[in-house]
């Protein structure tokens, strides 16, 4: 197939297209390129014959009608998003602009170039959040059918987002697909997250923050199990549909954090014998935190057949491993340089 996907120098998005390469699609990658986009994750396929990048701005709708009528794509994976809820908090406003006016933008460009071109099995993967269902108690989890109660900017813009897609499907025929996602997890992660801030701040010697208690609960999924279902529901999932997507692997902030400081314990160990734990700090919690978010994932699994392989220790032991080795690409964030690149001065 021939993929166009947006967001693709971000996080999940630069593991989706090693995914793609890797299984023999072509990949246009359009990305901003804001601080969160960053090129050298990609460093390893940036001359492979079947991936091109193109830096724009979804917001940009001529530009997206362009690549659209240029590259006649036989499907899209949009992941483009503004995604850290603590900067939605601090300004929302890009947040509205990238989340919805972006995605409009999009959906728009993408029913334009059906209209002009018969592309047989076309399909629009929009990559969402568990975030727009709001906060869960102490049991229960979110379905498909679970109300949107989003609680902040961030998650808003989501919903919007996703309420923008499932229009544009019902209303216009665009063959759409949707995703709810759970937190996260894994290599090329941007080092404001929670499990690179841990990671990077223990192995700093510095003060390892925790929200409130750490009482908020996250279901985990490690990012290359993500990009296997997206690729899942893209090839064969139903149009018009929505799939949950989880990693089974409910986890209190505060325990999640003392398993990465244990295995940081294991795989390298204080030089003063200390244990990493020692460097947790408890810091006033964030306005609006939502106190569990839980996802049933049975439809895809039940549906496509689709189910993480990573098992509740596996994949932050490998994320772990992944940043001791990657000291390089870690660095390069903290200290700017990865952004010489996007500015043209590399």
């Amino acid at each position: 197939m021939k993929i166009l996907v947006t967001g693709g120098a971000g996080f999940i998005g630069s593991n989706l297209v090693h995914l793609l390469i890797k299984r023999g699609h072509t990949v246009l990658n359009v990305d901003k390129l804001t601080y969160a986009g960053n090129l050298s994750s990609l460093s390893a396929i940036e001359d492979h014959a079947n991936y091109r990048f193109v830096q724009a701005d979804i917001c940009d709708a001529p530009a997206m009608r362009s690549l659209f009528t240029e590259f006649k794509p036989d499907g899209v994976m949009h992941l483009a998003a503004e995604s850290h809820v603590d900067r939605s908090i601090d300004g929302p406003g890009e947040f509205i602009q990238t989340n919805i006016t972006g995605t409009y933008a999009l959906l728009d460009a993408a029913r334009d170039y059906l209209a002009e071109n018969q592309v047989e099995g076309f399909r629009f993967l929009h990559v969402s959040t568990d975030e727009v269902y709001g906060s869960l108690g102490e049991t229960g989890k979110f379905t498909e059918t679970t109300p949107y109660d989003p609680h902040s900017p961030y998650s808003a813009s989501k919903a919007s987002s996703d309420h923008l897609a499932r229009a544009w499907c019902d209303t216009f025929g665009l063959p759409v697909l949707i995703t709810n996602c759970s937190n996260n997890y894994g290599p090329y992660q941007f080092p404001e997250k929670l499990i690179p801030v841990v990671i990077l701040k223990a192995l700093a010697g510095e003060p390892i923050p925790v929200y409130g208690a750490g009482e908020n609960i996250r279901d985990w999924l490690y990012v290359e199990d993500h990009a296997e279902a997206l690729l899942t529901v893209l090839e064969t999932g139903k149009v018009g549909e929505t799939y949950n997507v989880g990693g089974n692997n409910e986890l209190r902030n505060i325990d999640l954090i003392r398993l990465l400081c244990e295995l940081l314990d294991e795989l390298r160990p204080r030089e003063d014998g200390k244990q990493y734990c020692e460097q947790i700090s408890f810091v006033q919690d964030r306005p609006g935190h939502d106190l569990r978010y839980a996802i049933d994932a049975s439809k895809i699994k039940t549906d496509l057949g689709w189910e993480p392989k990573q098992d509740p220790k596996s994949g932050f032991k490998q994320t772990v491993q992944w940043y001791l080795e990657n000291e390089a690409w870690w660095k390069a964030v903290l200290d700017g340089s990865y952004q010489m690149e996007r500015l043209g001065e590399a």
